[in-house]
């Protein structure tokens, strides 16, 4: 049983850092699904093309989606 007094302080941090780069993973693939999603001249087909590559592959999958079209995102989000 875990109890406060034997999780060292270091432990508690490394506990934090892993939570919060989760929690910023999952945000950063929800908003690269939604702006799949969001783009109208994508056709159903390569829209279904970037969900299947980002989830069966999602760290490869985001990143190609970010550096091939990541410079419309914010046009898209304020439109």
């Amino acid at each position: 049983m875990v109890t406060a007094t034997s999780y060292p302080f270091l432990e508690i941090f490394w506990t934090m850092i892993l939570v919060f780069t989760w929690a910023i993973w999952v945000w950063v693939v929800i908003t690269v699904l939604v702006d799949v999603f969001r783009r109208p001249e994508l056709s159903g087909w390569a829209k279904a093309g970037w969900t299947v590559f980002v989830i069966v592959l999602p760290f490869i999958g985001v990143l190609v989606y970010l550096i091939s079209n990541g410079s419309g995102m914010s046009e898209r989000r304020a439109a």
